[in-house]
């Protein structure tokens, strides 16, 4: 079995480092904060103390963190990845993160002898945890068929979408889409409240009609109970929007909508940025 390190145990590289240790992968894991790591130690996994230790004598190795800052710390900083991957080793970044650092890190790895994908993943911290992820792959297919085995261990499929890039930004792409969505179904809710309609009828009427898409019956409920505890947090959408509406500039492309959610989300990181997205709602609740 090929030795796995996992660098990043949040939200989603938790879930996807235990499922790889139960499907019988020998895992390595790091995270920047250790505490969060001891549980890990206790199941029987091996815990680093920097990426640079988590990579020495890994297969494969995978990262999951915040953003472009964190990736290229964990690879490329004085204690990196990088530092100690072997030549051949499979580099797997996970993370939500621009194409511009992507296409920096690959030729990073290509340089260092390793192979690389970029492989973020839709689904949160649910499908996380029950290994339902679904992969979606920049890269060469041949580097992919060295690693199907452990990417099944964690998830419910995988989209191959072309050269190194795409898999970074499909995802952008179906992130914003999800922002707009909740964005707008956070004016909606606040549209209704403020104006006096009984809210229950009128939540129903959007989940069960044209509306109601998985997104908006997925958000609604939460915003509904007010309840934020953190699936996918305010600070990491507005992250991801603002990656979006920039890669797009790139193409020729004004993200027109994107950018109105994007100012949602950022007038929401004050008080709400650590909880749930569903708490972009919660400004407009103030006026």
């Amino acid at each position: 079995m090929q030795t796995i390190a996992v660098m990043g145990l949040g939200n989603m590289g938790a879930g996807m480092a235990r499922n790889l240790f139960k499907h019988g992968f020998p895992v390595v894991v790091y995270n920047r904060t250790p505490q969060r790591a001891e549980a890990f130690a206790q199941q029987g996994m091996r815990v680093a103390s920097t990426p640079r230790e988590a990579a020495e004598q890994a297969d494969v190795i995978i990262s999951m963190l915040a953003d472009d800052v964190a990736s290229r710390s964990a690879w490329m900083g004085d204690e990196g990845a990088l530092r100690t991957a072997r030549k051949g080793a499979v580099l797997i970044e996970s993370s939500t993160l621009s194409p511009v650092w992507v296409a920096e890190l690959c030729a990073a790895a290509t340089a260092h002898g390793c192979d690389f994908l970029d492989a973020p993943v839709t689904g949160s911290k649910v499908q996380a945890e029950d290994g339902q992820l679904l992969f979606l792959i920049g890269g060469e297919i041949s580097t992919l068929d060295k690693v199907r085995d452990a990417l099944a261990a964690m998830s419910r499929g995988v989209v191959h979408l072309g050269p190194t890039g795409s898999g970074a930004r499909m995802k952008l792409i179906n992130n914003f889409l999800c922002g707009v969505q909740t964005a707008a179904l956070a004016e909606a809710i606040a549209f209704v409240e403020h104006s006096g309609m009984d809210r229950a009828k009128a939540v129903e009427i959007l989940l069960n009609g044209a509306p109601g898409s998985p997104m908006v019956k997925t958000i609604a409920p939460r915003m509904v109970a007010q309840d934020y505890k953190p699936f996918f947090a305010v600070r990491l959408m507005s992250k991801d929007m603002a990656y979006a509406v920039d890669e797009a500039q790139q193409h020729g492309v004004t993200l027109t909508t994107a950018q109105a959610a994007l100012d949602r989300f950022r007038n929401a990181i004050p008080g709400w940025g650590d909880q749930d997205l569903s708490a972009v709602v919660e400004p407009l609740r103030l006026k």
